[in-house]
């Protein structure tokens, strides 16, 4: 365990990146703020996906700019990958806790005083605070875990195994897609509150095993990096 939190550390010593994190939020805010519609609820949580899309990119990132250098230092592949992991653990779990805290002040001033649901997500972050925080926490670590596992194909693998990589994503995607059509599964109940009969913890649980199984599949990928 004192490996994993000395990797984490050795990401941090350039933190550039996790730093500007807790500015892209009120960047979004603002951008969602300024475009929002004029329709009731003030509809704009759409863009805090840029959150979550760029905990992916960073997942990426500190894979593939650290650990060619990473390995020289003397760090194992399994102990940098659970360093690395170790860290978006932390980061998932202070940003979610951010948003909960935001989540909470906008429903306080009934949307910041414009009606305006950025924080709240339907459905997804919508509920109590220690939901919002729990969904968080696993949407955020999911999206790094998988940015992580993205970072080492490419390393890997260059440009051709990245995008074999992508294709046979796209493939599992259609394939399910097609699947959904043709059995005529209902994404949302007669009320629309869940998705596939799901409430949203029980949606939080799915991607929490999505996240584990994308933990054991850049497990297995990085024992076999070459750098």
């Amino acid at each position: 365990m004192s490996t994993w939190v000395k990797v984490a550390r050795y990401h941090l010593v350039r933190p550039t990146n996790y730093v500007l994190l807790p500015c892209l939020l009120p960047l979004a805010f603002a951008i969602g703020a300024v475009t929002a519609g004029r329709g009731d609820g003030h509809e704009a949580a759409g863009y805090l996906a840029g959150v979550f899309v760029y905990f992916g990119v960073l997942g990426s990132q500190t894979i593939s700019r650290s650990l060619p250098f990473g390995l020289t230092l003397g760090a194992s592949r399994r102990s940098f990958y659970s360093g690395t992991g170790l860290l978006g653990i932390a980061l998932a779990l202070v940003t979610g806790l951010l948003l909960t805290v935001l989540q909470a002040i906008e429903r306080a001033t009934d949307g910041w005083g414009l009606s305006l649901h950025f924080f709240r997500v339907p459905y997804l972050l919508d509920g109590p605070w220690y939901a919002t925080w729990l969904t968080s926490f696993v949407c955020l670590f999911a999206v790094f875990v998988y940015g992580m596992w993205y970072g080492i194909v490419s390393t890997r693998w260059g440009i051709l195994g990245t995008l074999a990589f992508i294709a046979v994503q796209v493939l599992l995607v259609v394939t399910w897609a097609i699947t959904v059509s043709s059995e005529h599964w209902h994404l949302r109940s007669a009320d629309g509150a869940s998705w596939a009969g799901l409430t949203a913890l029980g949606l939080t649980g799915v991607i929490a095993a999505l996240a584990v199984l994308l933990l054991a599949g850049g497990h297995a990928t990085i024992r076999r990096a070459t750098v």
